[in-house]
C-alpha cells in the first residue's frame, strides 16, 4: 500500500502539495485525501523515506507505528522527523542542547530561581546613623553599632563585598547610594542595603534631616541601574514607621493582611523592621529586635532555606521572643512585627 501510494505520488509530480489536488473531487484523490487526514503522519513518513532513501523506509515507518509508545515517554515523533530531514541539528525547545552546558542547564533547570553563578554574590552597603543634629529633634540611637556590627559579619560571611558608612547627612547618604547604583554590577548576583536610622512612614533620616525612602531605593530600579536588572535587590530597614504602639494580643490564630500599596519595581525586597505606622524597638544593650533576629536566622538557615522562608522565621522570632521593658510610662510590654514586602520574581537561595 505504501509503495503504491508513493509511486502514485511521484507520478503526479508531488501534486499532493497542490491546492487543486487536495480539493479535487476525483474519486481516487478524494480517497487519498481522506486517508491522509486520518493518518497524515504515517503517510508523510512513508512518502519522504521512499523518495529520499528507500533503504530506511521500513525503519521510519516502524517508528511512526510505535508513536503511542513514544508519546507515553514524552517524545515528539514530528520533532524527530523534522530533525532527520534537516540533518538532525534542530532541537525544538532547546532543552537537549542546553543540557550539555553547565550554566545553560542551571538556568533552564528552574526558571523560578535566581541565578547565583556569577563571579560575586554582590555588594552589601550598610548605612548606620547613630548621632543626629539637634535641629532634627532626634535622640542618639544607642545600640545601633551592635546592629551594624552584626550585619557586617553576617553578610560578609555570606560572601558580600562590604561597604559601611556611619552618621551620614541626607546629601551624603544619597550621594553614596547613587554612586553605588552607577557601579558595574554585571558580575554580581544580587545587591543588599542595610539602613539603620530613625524614620517615619516612607521616610529615612540622615543626621541633619530626612529623605524619602523611595528616592533611595529608586536609584536601583531597572531603568536606572541596568546591571542589576532581573537580579534581587534586598533592602533591610531598621527604622520607625510611625508612633503607634503594638499592645499585643493573646490568640491561637492569625489573620492574613495584605498591603493596598506595593511598588511596581520588580526584583526588590523591602524588609521593614516594623509594620506601617508603628514604632520599631531597639535595645540599647543588644541592638534592635529586628536586626538581632535577622542576623540569627540568616546564620542558621542561609545554607538551606529560601529567603522568604528565612524572613518568615525572622517575623516569628520578633513576634514571639521580644517584648518591650521600658521605664517610659505606657511603653512597657509592647510587641512588634516586621513587615516584608516582596517584589521578587523568583526564589532566592544564598549560594552554599
Amino acid at each position: 500500500m505504501y509503495l503504491f501510494l508513493s509511486k502514485y505520488l511521484c507520478s503526479l509530480q508531488y501534486r499532493i502539495y497542490n491546492h487543486q489536488f487536495l480539493h479535487s473531487s476525483a474519486p481516487f484523490p478524494s480517497l487519498l485525501r481522506d486517508w491522509m487526514a486520518a493518518d497524515r503522519e504515517r503517510f508523510l513518513v512513508s512518502v519522504f523515506t521512499f523518495h529520499h532513501s528507500p533503504s530506511v523506509a521500513s525503519e521510519r515507518i516502524t517508528m511512526s507505528e510505535n508513536r503511542g509508545d513514544a508519546e507515553e515517554r514524552g517524545d515528539s515523533v514530528d520533532a524527530k522527523i523534522w530533525s532527520i530531514r534537516r540533518g538532525g541539528s534542530e532541537v525544538p525547545d532547546g532543552t537537549e542542547k542546553a543540557g550539555r552546558g553547565g550554566k545553560a542547564e542551571a538556568a533552564s533547570a528552574d526558571p523560578y530561581r535566581y541565578r547565583m553563578d556569577y563571579p560575586s554574590i554582590g555588594t552589601c552597603v550598610i548605612i548606620n546613623n547613630k548621632n543626629f543634629h539637634k535641629s532634627t529633634g532626634m535622640n542618639i540611637r544607642n545600640g545601633t553599632d551592635l546592629d551594624a556590627g552584626g550585619a557586617m559579619k553576617t553578610f560578609s560571611d555570606l560572601g558580600y563585598k562590604m561597604k559601611m558608612a556611619n552618621d551620614l547627612t541626607v546629601a551624603e547618604l544619597e550621594k553614596l547610594l547613587l554612586s553605588v547604583s552607577k557601579e558595574d554590577h554585571s558580575g554580581s548576583a544580587s545587591f543588599v542595603c542595610v539602613l539603620l536610622s530613625h524614620g517615619d512612614e516612607g521616610i529615612f533620616y540622615g543626621t541633619d534631616g530626612f529623605t524619602e525612602l523611595k528616592k533611595l531605593t529608586g536609584m536601583f530600579r531597572g531603568d536606572r541601574c541596568k546591571t542589576l536588572v532581573a537580579k534581587p535587590k534586598l533592602f533591610f530597614i531598621q527604622a520607625c514607621r510611625g508612633t503607634h504602639l503594638d499592645e499585643g494580643i493573646q490568640t491561637d490564630s492569625s489573620c492574613d493582611q495584605s498591603s493596598d500599596r506595593i511598588p511596581v519595581e520588580a526584583d526588590f525586597l523591602y524588609a521593614y523592621s516594623t509594620a506601617p505606622g508603628y514604632y520599631s524597638w531597639r535595645n540599647t544593650t543588644n541592638g534592635s529586635w529586628f536586626m538581632q533576629a535577622l542576623c540569627e536566622m540568616l546564620k542558621k538557615h542561609s545554607s538551606q532555606l529560601e529567603l522568604m522562608q528565612i524572613m518568615t522565621r525572622v517575623n516569628n522570632k520578633v513576634a514571639l521572643d521580644f517584648e518591650s521593658a521600658s521605664s517610659t510610662p505606657g511603653f512597657s510590654a509592647k510587641k512588634q512585627i516586621p513587615c516584608i514586602m516582596s517584589m521578587l520574581t523568583k526564589d532566592f537561595y544564598f549560594p552554599c
